[in-house]
């Protein structure tokens, strides 16, 4: 008696077996759905997906199909959940579960959350960033910290350092405030390590402003970055993280009306400098302006869009060792923070309401000294 493999199961009555469970005919992963195993599944967003298909070739159960040189949707009747695709994106376009209800359960629990917000947030919401403000300490957070307070200082050393690098004899120095571009450099540029700056991000200093000034907080990181979920698990001082697209359902969730918060203020001032991280040529504008007449002498250049293109130019500058410039701020977004993959605003009038509020800013490094 030969067994039909296709009909073997856990629901198989020992009469259909053959002796010694010897199977006739050849098996296929095919035929079993092992994605039955799994309690954790990678989610896709086609629309931030770059297609550069670095995720095809680490999944071990070919999860993954690709027609005309584009993936598709992933194969969930055999995908395992092994995490191996999540840590290969380096766009951000594969990630876990929201961690949301997480933050809200524990907030209903009187637990301290600290809400530090990304510079970009000046340009998701049409009220007063006060309100904004006003509405997470609504939602219920023990306070709200500005990511660009951390900037500031992300900004002076990395100016320092590279200054430092250059006097050395070091070709060039990427920024490194980009949890995409790190993570491209760590998996598939290896070459580019040495040039890249060891200044830690804006959010890794703030973090650290957050859990000094409340050493019993929970700390939330907040912003449009899908990619910075890997820095935050990097990080012991970042407990959590949400996205600005998160935020609009939570405050939609809970009914709360922007206009009619109670603002609240930041007592810390940053400079205009800080804020325009979330855009490209920010970071690189913030470190020469830093440097005032230092500047003069540094040729700083700017990849944002990480595409098979710009690759293609980081992975020569990696191996060649010089490039068109001296200070290159690397962003995997079009465009900088504020078209990242989880804005809430639309990409146009996100821009255009970044730049207005910038313009609001009088704070700068142009008038203070260093």
């Amino acid at each position: 008696m030969a067994t039909d493999i296709s009909k073997l199961g856990v629901k198989t009555k020992w009469q259909d077996l053959t002796e010694g469970m010897i199977v006739a005919g050849a098996g296929t992963s095919k035929d079993f759905h092992t994605g039955e195993w799994t309690s954790v599944k990678p989610e896709f967003i086609e629309d931030k997906c770059k297609q550069c298909l670095l995720c095809v070739p680490v999944c071990p159960d070919s999860c993954i199909p690709v027609k005309d040189m584009k993936r598709g949707a992933f194969d969930y009747d055999h995908c395992k959940g092994c995490g191996i695709c999540v840590k290969a994106c380096p766009f951000g376009a594969i990630f876990e579960v929201s961690q949301a209800f997480d933050i809200l359960q524990r907030i209903r629990k009187g637990e301290k959350m600290v809400a530090i917000i990304a510079p970009s947030i000046l340009g998701q919401f049409k009220t007063s960033i006060e309100q904004v403000y006003g509405a997470f300490k609504e939602i219920g957070f023990t306070d709200v910290i500005e990511v660009a307070e951390g900037a500031m200082s992300t900004t002076s050393n990395e100016a320092h350092e590279l200054l430092e690098k250059l006097e050395k004899g070091q070709s060039f120095m990427t920024t490194s405030c980009c949890p995409s571009y790190i993570e491209l450099v760590e998996k598939h540029i290896p070459g580019m390590k040495p040039y890249v700056s060891t200044t830690g991000s804006p959010m890794y200093y703030t973090a650290r402003i957050a859990k000094e000034k409340h050493p019993d907080a929970k700390i939330v990181f907040v912003g449009p970055c899908v990619a910075k979920r890997k820095e935050v698990r990097r990080d012991e001082a970042v407990d959590y993280i949400l996205t600005f697209e998160e935020v609009g359902s939570i405050l939609d969730g809970l009914d709360i009306q922007l206009e009619q918060t109670q603002a609240f203020s930041i007592l810390h001032t940053s400079v205009r400098e800080a804020h325009g991280f979330a855009q490209a040529g920010g970071v690189m504008g913030a470190v020469k302006a830093y440097l005032k007449e230092e500047a003069e002498k540094i040729n700083a250049i700017q990849v944002s869009d990480i595409n098979k293109k710009n690759i293609a130019l980081l992975r020569a500058c990696a191996k060649t060792g010089k490039a068109a410039g001296q200070f290159i701020e690397v962003m995997a977004c079009e465009g900088g923070c504020i078209t990242g993959p989880s804005t809430h605003n639309d990409i146009v009038s996100g821009r255009r309401q970044l730049a207005q509020e910038l313009l609001k800013r009088k704070e700068s490094y142009e008038t203070m000294d260093r």
